[in-house]
């Protein structure tokens, strides 16, 4: 017990990574890390910082508006039918901001693209208008012409109002939730926690299990998508307050798409980075993680060379030390393989995105090897509140080649506020 709990602090202190924390319980240290046991034998290291605030003596700063500031009516019938088609209307208000600076190509704010949506069973979609993606309600609305009345397979109507409000780093009531994906660490958010930290905000970085500095399980089951997923609920049901604002990088978005799903009343925003299209998880066959263990292992030196030349722009002194201080694909060959068959998630399909209330920021590194800008454009179609800025100079790791660019970015998203509805509120697209 006593050698578990001295190779976790070292790990913390001194950067080590050992994936090799024993069973013991929480163990606080001075520096703003810590071990969470999720699960007897389960350890998961978080960074969490909270800032040291004297009492209120009154109200926190609130703004003219009470209640209704901020308020949005989001109503949404989402249809599947038995052809598999979906098809999306947005009944609810339209959401529009100037802050994001989200247009399309005649100028005026996106609030509604119509456009015909893949469907389940795998069909090409169909071609939208010709406009740049960008902020706002999505609608979906069917093709030209008379059609014969189908019956639906299913129906998902969504009715409520959300309260969408600026979060500042003197609230005490917000805490920044951030996680990563496949071969990081939170070490990948060191910028983004240490400027966030720095203006006043809680936040809560874990490492995944095999990753950084948390315990690794030699079993596969161990790295599934639900595995994962709980353990990330425990983490979030630890540190949640009443607003929460989840950030998640590639893989990491799926478990951020989860808890806001599980979690609506909580979950106030997201911002998602380089994290792909609102498709259902499912391994692929051939994917060179299949291989297996011994061969894998071989090609780990390989891996991580071509994850450096994949996951940045370019790949110059400086992305190499990126990747070495970011402990990417900092992991066993093991854990690798086990982490990619275990990318099983029917459930996280369009229509699951779709009932998604809360407001989301996609980020999109425009170099991205790993995903293609359309899967994310795709995922703005789909969303209901969804704001999408891609950055020119960045690529899958672009939240540690653009720092500065992604963290104004971030933040202005955090003090984001849609306007109030004038009461004219959109109807169905007919």
């Amino acid at each position: 017990m006593l050698n578990s709990i001295t190779d976790g602090l070292l790990c913390c202190l001194m950067g080590k990574t050992t994936n090799a924390v024993g069973p013991l319980d929480s163990v606080e240290s001075s520096n703003g890390y810590s071990f969470m046991e999720v699960k007897p034998g389960r350890i998961l290291r978080v960074r969490h910082s909270a800032p040291n605030r004297p009492a209120p003596e009154g109200p926190e700063e609130t703004q003219p508006g009470g209640l209704e500031r901020g308020t949005v009516h989001c109503k949404r019938k989402i249809t599947v039918y038995r052809n598999g088609q979906l098809v999306i209307e947005n009944l609810g208000d339209a959401v529009r901001s100037e802050i994001l600076h989200c247009q399309n190509s005649s100028g005026e704010p996106n609030s509604t693209v119509e456009l015909e949506l893949s469907d389940l069973a795998g069909q090409a979609p169909a071609q939208g208008p010709a406009s740049t993606p960008g902020c706002g309600t999505r609608e979906a609305a069917t093709a030209p012409g008379k059609r014969r009345k189908r019956k639906p397979k299913k129906v998902v109507n969504i009715d409520c109002k959300k309260q969408i409000t600026s979060c500042k780093g003197t609230h005490s009531d917000v805490v920044l939730f951030f996680i990563h994906g496949v071969g990081g660490s939170l070490d990948i958010w060191k910028e983004q926690l240490d400027f966030f930290t720095k203006l006043g905000y809680e936040v809560v970085a874990p490492d995944l299990a095999g990753h950084g500095c948390s315990s690794a399980p030699q079993i596969a089951a161990a790295y599934t998508f639900y595995a994962l997923a709980e353990d990330m609920r425990a983490v979030f049901k630890r540190y949640a307050k009443k607003r929460n604002i989840l950030i998640g990088h590639s893989y990491g978005v799926s478990f951020c798409t989860f808890l806001a799903h599980e979690y609506p009343d909580l979950v106030h925003k997201v911002i998602m980075i380089n994290g792909g299209g609102p498709t259902a998880l499912e391994p692929s066959l051939c994917s060179i993680f299949n291989m297996p263990t011994c061969v894998l292992h071989c090609l780990s030196p390989c891996l991580a060379w071509s994850f450096l030349k994949a996951g940045f722009a370019r790949q110059g002194a400086k992305e190499k030390q990126l990747l070495k201080e970011g402990n990417a694909f900092n992991v066993s060959s093991f854990v690798l393989r086990a982490m990619m068959s275990g990318q099983y998630w029917p459930e996280g399909d369009e229509v699951y995105h779709a009932e998604l209330a809360v407001p989301v920021l996609l980020v999109h590194g425009m170099h991205d090897k790993f995903v293609p800008v359309e899967e994310d454009q795709r995922m703005a179609e789909i969303l209901l509140i969804a704001f999408l800025k891609v950055i020119d100079e960045g690529s899958h790791m672009v939240m540690m080649e653009c720092p500065e660019t992604v963290n104004t970015l971030l933040h202005e998203f955090v003090l984001w506020e849609p306007e109030t509805p004038a009461g004219d509120g959109q109807g169905e697209k007919k």
